[in-house]
């Protein structure tokens, strides 16, 4: 049978990867070894459906499965239409979330011949062997077909059981710059806005063999960075922390994102995470005890601040969830939990707005509840019983002015000193700041451009400040956001290769013409930026009464695996800011006047650190 499996990406990134179209090949091809052609095609949200169908067909599939999720929903049903209007004979399916919770959608208008409900490989594998041998599907666990009830939910495969894509070669983990990797089914927690727990088999768990092996190819073919699929991955401390230590051995310059619960941190784990490269996601959704409970979850508010206190400590990398919108939530409690998180010092924060999805406990609860929200995707809620419609919208541009300011403005650093000295809370900062972003708030991110967001900050700052009758500390203010941003800009770039001593002392730099690296970045500062740093951190007011504004000029630069930073003369600032590429250095200093004997030292100690590069 010639099989075109077919995964709808919501836009190319590094997690556009078909995995579970892969695990569907995978598993059928272990049970049904070379009895079929099977094709995995990926196509984008918003892309032309005719197009795709056209492509898809031109595959001469006897079979079509579409793997469907809340983004794609929509995207999905047109493309079976184009494909049913293209060749009405050609066989399709869909599975996923979307038809295991909606199916009917997908059944009606004769659009699919069944519907994959649950873990998609058993009963997929299933009916693919009932048509080869002219059987009808019916019957068959997991499986559903028109006119008929939905089907239970089959038992899951055992992800160990299922053949690895990556190790089989069916995916290649460099093909968009990352990898999914699973390494648990199931979850061990029943939240009611949430269905990871649903389905047979409970909680299964991949070995720690297949792990290593996994870990050494993405090591050997330089993987940038993995996607950890497992809904809690320190659930079981111990196997976390064996999988840690394997990837600092084995994995050491892979990025990886992980999903933990803070209750399950202890100081060995939080070194652990702080010795790999990696960035660590932990679902808080409310800082409310009450709202919490409403959806299943428990919530001890001294033990989540110790535990993430421990993450602090030792550096790494973390960022938490919100969602508004929650049963018994208001904004005002979402405000509290936007000053509680924010208060923690995380890297950044994903906020959401309440999606009750189909399937879930909260969805069978909802009418109950007098929750109202979309019948369709993204299922997000409109109004509740003590959030109001324009309450929802107002908690949105805080999210979306949180997620620019905050998040991808990489405020970690300052945020807090900032908002201490405006007297202001978290909450009511950002709401300050929606405000001043006006109409582009609550958009999408896709309103603000990364290139912008620098020069918002300064700018809301510079107005925020002078009217909390703060300006003087305006500029110290403003030499935080400068530091970090240049900190940050190195932090992500890479430095170049500089000569090696017995070739640095060949060069005869004086004729040479030299450029700043492209890594290295000038900053201007009205306090000594050593200072400031030594300071820590620091609160802007007792810092302002100790130190005199003082001009002072940096650059910024990484090397040996940190980020450096060295105060400058002007008369060198000066210098590096001049390099061209093109003009010899020694004609560049004698216009500065600045004597060669002292250049020279200077020049060859910033080419050996990478801040200059040879032309």
């Amino acid at each position: 049978m010639n099989i075109v499996l077919v995964a709808i990406h919501p836009h190319p990134s590094p997690q556009a990867v078909p995995l579970a179209c892969a695990f569907l090949k995978a598993h059928l091809e272990k049970i049904q070894p070379g009895r079929h052609r099977i094709e995995i095609v990926d196509r984008y949200a918003g892309a032309d459906a005719s197009a795709g169908a056209a492509a898809i067909l031109d595959k001469r599939p006897d079979l079509v499965a579409l793997s469907v999720y809340v983004w794609c929903r929509e995207d999905a049903l047109a493309l079976a239409r184009g494909l049913r209007r293209a060749r009405p004979g050609v066989m399709l399916c869909a599975g996923g979330p979307e038809p295991t919770t909606a199916g009917e959608i997908f059944l009606g208008e004769g659009l699919c011949d069944f519907l994959v409900r649950g873990a998609g490989e058993a009963p997929f594998a299933a009916a693919v062997q009932a048509l080869e041998e002219g059987r009808t599907l019916t019957g068959i666990p997991g499986v559903q077909v028109p006119g008929e009830a939905p089907a239970p939910l089959a038992f899951s495969v055992d992800p160990e059981e299922i053949p690895s894509p990556y190790l089989t070669g069916i995916l290649d983990p460099t093909a968009v710059g990352g990898a999914l990797w699973q390494l648990s089914r199931g979850c061990d927690f029943a939240c009611s806005f949430c269905f990871d727990h649903k389905g047979g088999g409970g909680v299964r768990r991949v070995s720690l063999e297949r792990i290593e092996a996994e870990l050494r190819l993405f090591d050997r073919l330089e993987v940038p960075q993995v996607f950890v699929l497992d809904s809690t991955f320190n659930k079981i401390p111990s196997r976390a922390k064996e999988i840690l230590r394997l990837i600092r051995r084995l994995a050491p310059g892979v990025h990886f994102h992980f999903e933990v619960r803070s209750e399950f941190l202890d100081p060995e784990m939080a070194e652990l995470f702080a010795s790999i490269t990696c960035s660590l996601q932990i679902g808080l959704q409310s800082a409310d005890p009450g709202v919490l409970r409403g959806v299943g979850r428990g919530f001890d508010r001294d033990d989540f601040v110790h535990r993430v206190s421990l993450l602090n400590q030792t550096g790494a990398i973390f960022g938490f969830d919100l969602i508004f919108g929650l049963p018994g939530d208001s904004l005002a409690l979402f405000r509290e939990s936007l000053d509680f998180a924010l208060s923690l010092y995380p890297n950044h924060l994903d906020i959401f707005p309440l999606a009750v999805l189909p399937g879930t406990r909260l969805s069978t609860k909802a009418a109950a509840l007098k929750l109202e929200y979309l019948d369709a995707p993204p299922y997000t809620v409109t109004v509740t019983p003590t959030f109001s419609g324009e309450e929802l919208d107002q908690a949105q541009r805080l999210a979306a002015a949180c997620d620019v300011f905050y998040s991808r403005g990489k405020a970690v650093a300052w945020f807090n000193a900032i908002t201490q000295a405006v007297k202001l809370a978290p909450a009511q900062l950002l709401a300050e700041f929606a405000r001043f972003l006006g109409a582009r708030a609550g958009r999408g991110e896709e309103e603000v451009a990364e290139e912008e967001i620098w020069e918002l900050q300064r700018g809301f700052l510079s107005e925020i400040f002078p009217a909390r009758k703060k300006a003087k500390l305006l500029p110290l203010a403003l030499d935080l956001v400068d530091y970090h941003h240049y900190y940050a800009l190195a932090l992500m770039a890479a430095p170049p290769r500089p000569p090696a001593p017995k070739e640095l002392k060949k060069l005869d730099l004086r004729h040479r013409a030299l450029a700043l690296a492209p890594s290295a970045f000038l900053g201007r500062f009205s306090y000594e930026i050593l200072d400031l740093l030594e300071a820590g951190d620091i609160e802007l007011a007792p810092f302002a009464s100790c130190f005199r504004p003082q001009a002072s000029c940096a650059v910024i630069y990484p090397a040996q695996g940190e980020v450096c930073t060295e105060s400058l003369d002007q008369a060198y600032y000066d210098l590096l800011a001049s390099l061209d590429g093109s003009t010899a250095t020694g004609e560049l200093a004698s216009r500065l006047k600045l004597l060669w004997r002292d250049t020279l030292p200077f020049l060859e100690f910033a080419l050996s650190e990478g801040i200059v590069i040879l032309r």
